[in-house]
């Protein structure tokens, strides 16, 4: 399989560059269970290590870890690496994941995969939901775009096993966005599964929490979905209560997704739009040419929203 990183530009997808920017906002929240900095980021940077650089820029966070599988390319991976306090893990992440310093040390993680959801992708979240500590923080990120008609439901009974397929669900439930949702759900049996297992043996207060905190549906150039949320502990529900993040516009906390849509913009329009935001009644702003609903849509993204140009380093 050919390296997605040799294919596409991370830097320059514009929905992922405003989901990144909306985690990063909900991780400041954090700092009710420990200061932002002191938590440890796990991540997949690629060679563009996009994420890594928001995160170390906007939240101080100085212990770092970048999960790559390429092992063929570690020089390229040393090269690019922006910050002294990225450690480059190379391997596949079923095997460091376990190997990962969980105790005591409180974690954002983004299991950002380009593929489907699948075995592999399962088995990793099984390892962290079991693993980090209260006042930790899990994305996942997989690939939702239908299979073809005919082998949807198929194909999902080869990537996770027949066992883990919600009643009811048939071949008729995959299309569009609801391969998402169906990915959602499994996902998040999995984590309730191993959340119950964890718990066993603790005490009332020492049990785990998990609340879904995001449940994003996004768009590049495939259909992606990042579902997840945060881990604590039954004593820490104050804490949680305090922290406020579920009053993020975007968090989404249920079944309902939020769509990010991106749409498309000139600079000048962009600049013209940005001069009347915020503001309660977006009829009230008005471009020739251009429709409400993308109006609407940026209104909602613009303090998110990427800018790109051309320039001579």
């Amino acid at each position: 399989m050919t390296a997605s990183y040799r294919e596409i530009n991370y830097i320059l997808r514009p929905a992922k560059s405003i989901e990144r920017k909306m985690l990063g906002e909900a991780f400041r929240c954090l700092s009710i269970f420990s200061p932002v900095d002191q938590y440890q980021y796990i991540g997949f940077g690629s060679t563009y290590f996009s994420d890594f650089y928001v995160f170390h820029k906007t939240l101080n966070i100085r212990k770092m870890y970048s999960i790559e599988r390429d092992t063929n390319n570690k020089k390229r991976f040393e090269f690019n690496r922006p910050f002294g306090c990225i450690e480059i893990c190379f391997g596949e992440s079923n095997d460091i994941l376990p190997t990962m310093q969980w105790k005591d040390t409180k974690s954002i993680v983004w299991l950002d995969y380009d593929y489907k959801l699948n075995e592999s992708v399962i088995s990793d979240i099984k390892t962290v939901f079991s693993s980090a500590c209260s006042g930790s923080v899990i994305a996942i990120s997989v690939n939702a775009e239908p299979a073809p008609v005919g082998d949807r439901f198929n194909e999902l009974i080869r990537n996770v096993g027949e066992d883990r397929i919600p009643v009811g669900i048939d071949e008729k439930d995959f299309n569009k966005w609801n391969t998402a949702n169906v990915y959602r759900d499994v996902i998040n049996n999995e984590i309730q599964e191993t959340i119950v297992n964890r718990n066993g043996g603790l005490d009332t207060n020492d049990k785990l929490i998990y609340r879904q905190l995001f449940n994003f549906h996004y768009e590049d150039n495939a259909k992606m979905l990042t579902v997840g949320g945060i881990l604590y502990s039954r004593g820490q529900e104050p804490e949680f209560s305090r922290c406020l993040i579920s009053q993020l516009e975007f968090v989404r906390t249920h079944t309902e997704p939020y769509l990010i849509k991106v749409p498309n913009f000139t600079y000048r329009e962009l600049r013209y739009l940005d001069t009347q935001l915020p503001i309660l009644n977006n009829l009230a702003v008005k471009l020739p040419g251009i429709p409400q609903s993308d109006i609407e849509a940026y209104s909602r993204i613009y303090r998110y929203f990427p800018m790109f140009a051309e320039t001579e380093l």
